[in-house]
């Protein structure tokens, strides 16, 4: 078995973690990932293919909820995109097609793209790559999303969960998947500043920089549950 293609698949987060680490509202993660009901109406999920119930979500499901959110901080009502989504999974054959590169860098990877938005009638806010000056180029919260990624084969296996704070990464073999800098779990870093340690001593007890310790104590506390 393909050891990244089964990373996408490994279960790593419940959703509350996902809301979390992500920056989004309590509730959004579980919308997005498996559907929900109000109101009597049943909603079906934009990542998943069918609701499952499942409470974990696994690496994909949390490498594409990171690209939702790049449109969600643009006001854009995600569930629109679930023809998109489900049309892409169909044309790649795969099950996270938002965690593959080369469906967004690749002039092949592109044209894919830009005929499933056409066909689905996707709108203008919602469309994952645009043509400019005669090119088909990513849009804006795609480019985002790919810079705050890094690939392994093209498929995506760590991240920067929040484009505020570059040096905290998530890596989900690492740490438990929780976000770390330079393999130091933000939070701990975090609950040593808050039980009075300098955080001199803290960049020389775990060699980072004063910047890298006052980015993981900012982190936890934008993102602390």
């Amino acid at each position: 078995m393909n050891v990244v293609v089964d990373l996408l698949e490994r279960p790593t987060y419940t959703m509350t973690q996902v809301d979390r680490l992500l920056g989004l509202r309590p509730g959004t993660a579980r919308r997005w990932i498996d559907g929900y009901t109000r109101g009597g109406r049943a909603y079906e999920p934009v990542i998943r293919e069918r609701r499952t119930g499942e409470e974990l979500a696994t690496w994909g499901e949390f490498v594409e909820t990171r690209l939702l959110a790049g449109y969600r901080d643009a006001g854009v009502p995600i569930i629109n995109m679930r023809p998109a989504m489900a049309r892409l999974r169909s044309e790649t054959r795969s099950q996270y097609p938002l965690a593959h590169l080369a469906n967004f860098v690749t002039p092949h990877g592109k044209e894919l793209v830009q005929r499933v938005q056409d066909q689905v009638g996707l709108q203008t806010e919602l469309l994952l790559v645009v043509l400019r000056s005669g090119q088909l180029v990513m849009a804006d919260p795609v480019e985002l999303f790919v810079n705050a990624v890094e690939f392994d084969n093209g498929t995506a296996v760590r991240m920067r969960p929040d484009p505020r704070f570059p040096d905290v990464k998530i890596d989900p073999l690492r740490a438990f998947g929780e976000p770390t800098v330079r393999s130091v779990p933000t939070e701990v870093i975090a609950e040593q500043v808050r039980a009075g340690d300098p955080k001199e001593l803290i960049s020389e007890l775990y060699e980072l920089s004063l910047e890298q310790v006052h980015a993981a104590v900012l982190f936890e506390k934008r993102h602390s549950a």
